[in-house]
Formats: C-alpha cells, sequence, structure tokens
C-alpha cells in the first residue's frame, strides 16, 4: 500500500478499504499481510502525536476486520506508545481477531533515525496461525541472518516481513528476501511499501518466496494486493533433499 506520510485516520481507511478487497477475492485468502509502520509512515519526529499507545487501536482495528471477513491479519507493523518509550511492533491476529503475536522490531535503522526516535524490541516472537508457525521480522531486521536463523530453529515455517524499503536498494530487498527462505528453508511473505514519504521513495516489490527460492508472487512499483497459496510440503521436500539443518556444525558457532 501507499502510505500517507503523518495521516493515521487516511491510512486506517486505505488499510480496510485494501483489506477488503483482498479478502473478497474469489479465491479466498488466509492471512493477509500489511507494510511497516502502516499507520504513520516515517513521521519520526511526531510519533509521540501520532503513535497509538499500547497498540490498543490496531488490535481493536485488525480484531474486528478478522473476525468480520474471517481471515488472519499480520498488521504489518504501528508506532505502539508505551511507558519505556515507543515501538516498532507488528501485531498478528487470528480469526477471531484474537492477538497471537506481537513483535517489536530488533534491529532499529539509524539512516532513517530510528534510532532516535525508536526504542528497540527484546525478544523473538512466533505465531500459530492458519496451521503453521510463523516469526516475523522488520524492514532492516533481514538484514541479520542470524535472526530468521532463530525463528527457524524455534520452529517458523512462515517467516513475515513488513517493510518500508527505500530506492535505490531494490536489488538487496530481493537478494535478502530470497535468501532468508532458501538458507532457512521456510516461506517468507515480505511486504514492502509504495509511494514517497518523508524525502523517501519506495519501490515496493512485495514477495512471496518458498522454500526453494522460487518466487511465487511478486508486486511492481504500484498499490496492489499480491498472493500465492502455500504448500507445506516444500519444506520437508527442502530439507530432506538439502539437510542443512541438520548438517550445522553447532560445535563451531552458537
Amino acid at each position: 500500500m501507499d502510505i500517507a506520510f503523518g495521516n493515521v485516520e487516511e491510512n486506517y481507511r486505505n488499510g480496510e478499504r485494501l483489506i477488503r478487497k483482498a479478502a473478497a477475492a474469489p479465491e479466498k485468502p488466509g492471512l493477509l499481510v500489511l507494510p511497516e509502520l502502516w499507520d504513520t509512515a516515517y513521521d519520526l519526529e511526531r510519533l509521540e502525536e501520532l503513535g497509538d499507545w499500547q497498540g490498543e487501536r490496531v488490535q481493536a482495528w485488525a480484531g474486528a476486520l478478522a473476525r468480520e471477513l474471517n481471515v488472519s491479519i499480520a498488521a504489518g507493523s504501528i508506532a505502539e506508545k508505551r511507558e519505556d518509550g515507543i515501538r516498532n511492533a507488528g501485531f498478528v491476529v487470528d480469526r477471531t481477531g484474537s492477538v497471537v503475536s506481537r513483535y517489536a522490531k530488533l534491529h532499529l535503522f539509524g539512516l532513517m533515525g530510528e534510532d532516535r526516535h525508536l526504542t528497540a524490541g527484546e525478544s523473538l516472537e512466533l505465531a500459530k496461525i492458519e496451521g503453521l508457525t510463523a516469526g516475523m521480522m522488520i524492514c532492516y531486521d533481514l538484514r541479520f541472518p542470524e535472526l530468521a536463523r532463530a525463528l527457524t530453529l524455534e520452529g517458523a515455517e512462515l517467516l513475515i516481513a513488513p517493510a518500508q524499503w527505500p530506492k535505490p536498494r531494490l536489488h538487496h530487498w530481493r537478494i535478502l528476501v530470497i535468501a532468508r527462505a532458501i538458507e532457512n528453508q521456510v516461506f517468507v511473505a515480505a511486504c514492502n511499501r509504495v509511494g514517497t514519504g518523508g524525502g523517501q521513495e519506495f519501490f515496493g516489490h512485495s514477495m512471496i518466496v518458498d522454500p526453494w527460492g522460487e518466487v511465487l508472487a511478486e508486486g511492481d512499483e504500484e498499490e496492489s494486493i499480491i498472493a500465492a497459496s502455500l504448500d507445506l510440503g516444500r519444506i520437508a521436500e527442502a530439507r530432506e533433499r538439502i539437510p542443512v539443518l541438520r548438517d550445522r556444525r553447532k560445535d563451531m558457532y552458537n
């Protein structure tokens, strides 16, 4: 989706429009994914004003839509205000509207000022959703293979990656998303915003990648919805044919 810089109400309206459109597709989706900081964009200077106290609004909003439309929603990430600061936090709700995961971005991106305005998360998070185990990584987190591997070793079969990955680094984005899938033999659903904001331009190219690194679906630079069906048998197939996780030299590294 495109994100209106600092315009929370407009972003909620647009987010709901896209969720309803996706949920109405002939092949009804099970899980919908939104991008990073879709509620505020990178209007970091005003997060004290714009932030969502303890994520209460996004949880109620996503939960109500999930129950009404009978879908699970990974509500990207939002600016969550807490007593200890503001976090870049992702929330996942299941079809009953229950929050099954809340994850705060571990690696803050200094080039976009996150380290000056946000508080980093302190834990990994996994969720049982739509019959599989999913873990979340947010944007810059993709550059840290240790996080993806840690989530995989804890049982993740799907990595959900909301992002606001700017131009000109499309090459890095595509390679890193595909690499995280190949090296961990998991699915990756990476949702990147489009449009402009805060002096940055964003290229989209949201992707769904399978455990062999095959790109099942990819967007372009326009606001759009992409979709793919995940065959969980592909995970076991990849791990049996190339037993990367089994062959790790744990005696050589932590």
